[in-house]
Parts: structure tokens; sequence; C-alpha cells
């Protein structure tokens, strides 16, 4: 969903989406690099909470994990990320780029303090980082933008 980003300078947010807890992350303003930022609660309040931040943060793109199965196929999360994506895009009027975030969580706990649990923060701006890396262009550039 959504074109790909341009070499100009813009800020990216990152959302790694799960059922009770979602991950923020935010790029640098260059587009570049991704940080994680906060976690929020998924209520019925999520969308405008996003739309605050993306405000807040003056960001122009916006980039969710999807969620697939190792085979490639939709998990049972995918139908509710695509009715989150469906609604930011309408709020927001512009697309909304989907990330595999194949193991974004597994990544993340690698980095989390010894005896604390990840943060979705973490695993958004690892989603994020992917995402930037993939369209940035250049000899780093992956052939594949699904990992």
């Amino acid at each position: 969903m959504g074109s790909s980003p341009t070499s100009s300078a813009m800020r990216y947010l990152g959302i790694d989406y799960g059922t009770k807890k979602v991950g923020i992350a935010l790029s640098d303003e260059g587009g570049a690099f991704a940080f994680a930022y906060k976690t929020v609660p998924n209520d019925k309040h999520i969308h405008d909470t996003v739309l605050e931040i993306i405000e807040k943060e003056v960001v122009e793109e916006v980039v969710v994990g999807e969620s697939v199965t190792l085979s490639g196929g939709e998990n049972i999360l995918m139908g509710e990320i695509g009715e989150f994506v469906a609604k930011l895009e309408k709020r927001l009027g512009r697309p909304v780029h989907l990330q595999n975030e194949a193991f974004s969580s597994v990544e993340a706990s690698r980095f989390a303090p010894k005896g604390r649990k990840r943060d979705d923060s973490a695993s958004a701006a690892i989603i994020l980082q992917r995402f930037l890396d993939i369209h940035r262009g250049g000899e780093n550039t992956p052939v594949s933008d699904t990992m």
C-alpha cells in the first residue's frame, strides 16, 4: 500500500499492532533511522492517539507491520490490522505502507535488558527500520521488501 519514500527529508512513523498494545516508532527527520517512541493501549481511542502523534511529530508517512504466517499467508491478526489500516488511511487521507513484521518481536526481545520483557515500541522500530532500509535505495537495498 502506498508509494515508495522519496529521497527528500521526511519523518516516518512505524506501528507494531497488537490486540492489547500498539508499539510506536519514529524515524529521524531525514527518514534514515528508526527509534522506539512509545507503547500505547489498543483501545477505542487508538486512531486518535496515532493521529495526535503524527501531528505532534510532523510525520509524513506511516508504516504498519504486516502479520503473516511463515508460509506467507495471512494470520488471524491480519484481518484486524487490515481494518486498522483502512480506518487510519481514511482519517489520514493518504496511503499507509505495510511492512512484513516477521520475527520483529523475537529480534526486539534480544535487546531487552535482562529480566525485562521486550517493548512493543522496539518491535515497531525494527519494522520501520526494515522499511526505511528497503526503500532508501543504494547498494545495501535488499532484493525483497517482505522481510
